[in-house]
């Protein structure tokens, strides 16, 4: 990778920008106690704010200024691509290429303060509510407290999204994703330490260390297996004739991957799943009434009924998201443009109804599988293994790896040299 000046830097850059990242979420927000809102959030490790806390690397724990991480661009992403189904003008935009990107690019930073504002102001309410207010925020209270909190927190939100569009442009990998997998992967070297005490502790929590160690091994093997898997549409193109020689045809193939929308699909619906509640359970307080505690506790991670709503939305976002990167009608289009076809389908119309058909059929084993793999690790390891070594972090783990190292693969077979690893290749390139 280092023998390759501009992908050495583009490396190093993904570094720096990482170290800043994380050093932001060692930066803590002023006024606020962040021990007794440790130790409120460890007692809460199985609830909105644990998944919250652990999606942006612990930062929501030490409420450092990173706290609300990227997760209010994402929420804005969502519903300036929900809106493009719905207003023609934004519908419009997104197809106008690299013009009307940019445009929806600045419509979603707006998008992005807003949400970034309301979560603030939702947190600070609660932070004011916990233990009290007196113990997490000892020394100012009130509107100055709010206002402070509100500033710091919008504030590294933006500077968060600006450091994820920098990595996407400047260095490797997707930035946005990327800054989710680093919070996740930082908070893993303490949840082990933690499993390894617990063994230490209780010599009979050894059987339950080894069966979430077994349930971790065989959902990443699965993860990677169906991230790689594709379905291969075979292409044929016509003998060419350029001046006085004649081209022979050439036989290749169309890959088309039963997960084509990656980890995207996860990383929304944990958003939508977190994000109302979030501002729910901020603007009720930490002290709620018996019955908002029982709805919480039931629509909590782990329950039931959101299992079933995760799931559903993994597989609309699945759908939704493949629609958006994968467009039949302008493949087909390309294809009979190039004198391109499919054997035994006829070119244009009915070879842009064949890949929708085909796409349609293996994205729902693939949308099924991101489900299963978010809900199943959540539902059998329970308190035991926490969201550190659940489905959803193993989803997002690997994928976003995955996807790293291809475009480091594609960097490096640019400049001829074989790829990433000196034996073998990724699937994904070959």
């Amino acid at each position: 990778m280092f023998k390759v000046p501009e992908l050495r830097k583009r490396i190093f850059f993904t570094l720096l920008v990482i170290f800043l990242y994380r050093l932001g979420g060692h930066v803590p927000t002023p006024g606020v106690d962040t021990s007794v809102l440790r130790n409120f959030l460890d007692s809460d490790s199985g609830g909105l704010f644990g998944l919250f806390d652990m999606i942006v690397g612990g930062s929501f724990g030490r409420f450092a200024v990173f706290a609300l991480g990227i997760m209010p661009y994402i929420t804005a992403s969502i519903i300036m691509q929900l809106m493009g189904t719905i207003f023609p003008a934004i519908h419009k935009l997104q197809r106008e290429g690299a013009e009307g990107r940019k445009k929806l690019t600045q419509y979603t930073r707006y998008g992005t303060v807003i949400f970034g504002a309301i979560q603030a102001i939702g947190i600070s309410i609660f932070i004011s509510t916990v233990e009290g207010g007196t113990a997490v925020i000892p020394e100012m209270r009130g509107f100055l407290f709010m206002f402070t909190t509100v500033v710091s927190l919008t504030t590294g939100t933006v500077l968060t999204m600006w450091l994820g569009e920098q990595i996407t442009a400047r260095g490797v990998g997707n930035g946005i994703s990327l800054l989710i997998f680093i919070g996740i992967v930082a908070e893993m070297p303490m949840a082990i330490i933690n499993q390894v005490r617990m063994i230490l502790v209780d010599r009979g929590h050894i059987v339950t260390a080894l069966a979430i160690l077994g349930i971790v091994l065989v959902a990443t093997v699965a993860v990677v297996i169906m991230t790689q898997a594709m379905r291969r549409i075979p292409i044929q193109t016509p003998k060419k004739v350029v001046g006085t020689k004649m081209y022979a045809g050439q036989n290749t193939v169309l890959p088309l991957r039963l997960n084509m929308a990656g980890v995207i699909p996860i990383i929304f619906a944990s958003s939508i799943m977190t994000f109302p509640g979030m501002i729910v359970r901020s603007f009720a307080g930490a002290e709620t009434s018996p019955f908002l505690e029982d709805l919480f506790r039931v629509l909590g991670p782990g329950g039931i009924i959101y299992s079933v709503f995760f799931g559903l939305l993994i597989i609309f976002f699945t759908y939704f998201y493949t629609a958006i990167v994968f467009n039949p009608v302008d493949i087909a289009d390309n294809l009979k443009r190039q004198g391109g076809f499919i054997p035994g389908i006829r070119p244009g119309k009915k070879t842009a109804e064949y890949l929708e058909n085909v796409l349609t059929r293996i994205t729902l084993p693939g949308s099924v599988f991101l489900a299963l793999i978010a809900v199943l690790p959540m539902m059998l390891m329970g308190p035991m293994g926490g969201f550190y070594f659940g489905g959803t972090s193993i989803l997002i783990v690997v994928g976003v790896a995955l996807d790293t190292l291809q475009q480091l693969e594609s960097h490096l077979q640019m400049r001829n040299y074989e790829g990433f690893m000196k034996k073998g290749t990724l699937r994904g390139r070959r």
